[in-house]
């Protein structure tokens, strides 16, 4: 099989994922800081050093800051209704991901936020003079997406971050499409939380992630239960980053995590970058040769992460990506990839688009095969 759904989760891990997962598992398969015993001290210290290992990635000042999750829609869950409170505005953009306007649409529905939704500009960029028009007297929180998962539009963090800022305006990204991809520098970036999957870019197994929260930042978990420490106390303690972490965490799958760091780590993440943006470039060349396909997002030559969405004619989206699957053996992801409001801003709610994806593992001869099999669907519709 050719697979072409990294956006949803990286395919294959690199083997010392698996291998490390596997050895972790068998022999130190402890609940983690629960015990004195040595399988529980040795998962805690793991879990600890894959802390420190995400927060030099990312370049926090503390690991303690890094919150593990079970996935970027925990972690962004966790970081809005961690902030928000009755009477709050609330500021994000129209190609977010539904763990982002779920949770903003909710909250809106009960009467606890007021909430605006940021368009584009004809060139395809967020529409920042409408942000800074949008900003309030009670605006507390800015959450957007780093990369959009439909389009592969970047959105130029540091801007938005500068304005928050100056405005006294907390700012949360959405790192899900970026963490692993492009460089993300903590200490240069000027933003308050950052949702990360683990399951992505950063090559870990599904059911990890985190969220970066900039010490000082005043919120509230949004469970509570055992941690490990300050057992006596009947009330969450305060330490960090305990007071966010109730509840068994899934040490073998952080343990993966860090393996695929340090993956990272050794290939370089330029290199990946670099490799990944190539293959890109290359599929939207050959798209937009083929005769009734048209392709959403950056132009050609324009940077964008490594996502491609595209549609034949009038054809069915879902009816592209079976016939992908079933005659061609090629996974990628149709329909409206859990975020309406950016089908709805691109014009394709009704159709959908055929995403393709690619990672670190795919290579020059997917695009040619992909690229072939589109030109045949293409002909018969």
């Amino acid at each position: 099989m050719i697979y072409l759904d990294n956006a949803a989760t990286s395919w294959p891990k690199p083997e010392k994922v698996y291998q490390k997962m596997d050895q972790f598992f068998r022999k130190y398969g402890a609940n983690p800081g629960r015990a004195g015993h040595k399988m529980a001290a040795y998962a805690g210290r793991e879990i600890f050093e894959v802390r420190e290992k995400l927060a030099e990635f990312f370049g926090a000042k503390d690991s303690s800051e890094i919150i593990f999750t079970s996935n970027a829609t925990h972690s962004l869950n966790l970081g809005i209704r961690g902030v928000v409170e009755k009477g709050d505005h609330v500021i994000t953009s129209c190609l977010e991901h539904n763990s982002v306007i779920r949770p903003l649409k909710e909250l809106e529905r009960n009467g606890i936020i007021e909430l605006s939704i940021i368009g584009l500009t004809e060139s395809g960029d967020l529409d920042f003079d409408s942000l800074k028009k949008a900003i309030k007297e009670n605006t507390k929180l800015i959450v957007m997406t780093h990369g959009s998962n439909v389009t592969g539009h970047i959105f130029d963090i540091g801007k938005i971050a500068k304005l928050a800022k100056e405005k006294g305006v907390l700012v949360m990204i959405d790192a899900a499409q970026t963490a692993g991809i492009l460089p993300i520098n903590l200490q240069e970036l000027p933003i308050d939380m950052m949702a990360f999957p683990g399951h992505k870019s950063l090559y870990g197994p599904p059911g990890t992630g985190g969220l970066y929260i900039r010490k000082g930042i005043k919120i509230n978990p949004i469970f509570a239960g055992g941690t490990g420490s300050k057992s006596e106390e009947l009330y969450q303690p305060e330490v960090w980053p305990d007071k966010f972490e109730s509840g068994t965490l899934n040490s073998v799958g952080i343990v993966g995590l860090g393996a695929g760091l340090d993956f990272i780590k050794k290939e370089g993440l330029e290199q990946i970058w670099e490799h990944e943006y190539y293959l890109t470039q290359k599929f939207m060349e050959g798209l937009l040769s083929i005769d009734k396909v048209k392709v959403y997002g950056p132009e050609l030559g324009k940077i964008r992460t490594p996502v491609v969405s595209f549609n034949i004619g009038e054809e069915s989206s879902s009816e592209v990506g079976y016939i992908l699957d079933q005659v061609f053996d090629i996974a990628v992801r149709s329909g409206l990839h859990c975020s309406p409001l950016a089908h709805q801003t691109i014009g394709t709610f009704e159709q959908g688009t055929v995403r393709v994806s690619f990672g670190y593992f795919n290579n020059i001869k997917d695009v040619e095969e992909t690229l072939k099999a589109i030109e045949e669907i293409a002909k018969e519709v």
